[in-house]
């Protein structure tokens, strides 16, 4: 990687998706199978988390993510949004953070590899928040680039690859926003809308 990404711009859109989300949402369906929003948000909070953790080395194989619940959001549930996302951008600013091995997720990875999952968590969480809660989202380009080369590497074909990570390949037309194309090969339907009551 040439270039250190910058999680800012992908931060501050998901800080803008989780501002517009209104507390009587947090039951929603969103894009994620078997998760509210509220869920969303709670993995959300402890993905920030451990991704900074990440960054500075202090995550370990034995920290496994919880299991994301509504029930886990603190009453002040923005504010401390906005707290780990500062942190977030910030650890990963650190170029050695991209350097050496690291965990998260309970597992071992490279710093790159982290920083990239990180950013591209960001971005399609952010997606999901939005759509689930009838908010535009608007990917930044060079978010978008990275996160495009990171789905992309994902084999489509084979379903162990992409268990935990990523769902079937929606097919989407090579000619549709690239937005639209890490969507469909991240498992998501670009048109996706939330079921009528």
């Amino acid at each position: 990687m040439s270039t250190i990404p910058d999680l800012e711009p992908v931060a501050n859109r998901m800080r803008e998706a989780a501002q517009g989300v209104r507390d009587g949402e947090l039951d929603a369906p969103t894009p994620c199978e078997d998760m509210s929003v509220g869920d969303l948000l709670d993995h959300v909070l402890s993905l920030s988390e451990a991704f900074r953790r990440a960054a500075e080395k202090t995550s370990t194989t034995a920290q496994t993510p919880p299991q994301p619940s509504v029930k886990n959001l603190p009453a002040d549930w923005r504010a401390e949004l906005d707290r780990r996302l500062d942190a977030l951008v910030a650890a990963w600013r650190d170029p050695d953070a991209w350097q050496g091995t690291t965990a998260a997720g309970g597992i071992e990875l490279s710093g790159e590899a982290a920083g990239t999952v990180a950013l591209n968590e960001l971005l399609l969480h952010g997606w999901d928040l939005a759509r689930a809660t009838d908010q535009s989202y608007i990917g930044d380009p060079a978010s978008v680039e990275v996160s495009h080369s990171f789905v992309s590497q994902v084999p489509a074909d084979d379903p162990n690859a992409r268990a935990g990570l990523f769902g079937p390949v929606v097919p989407v037309p090579s000619e549709a926003p690239l937005l639209d194309r890490v969507l469909g090969l991240s498992g998501r339907h670009p048109d996706w809308t939330p079921p009528l009551p």
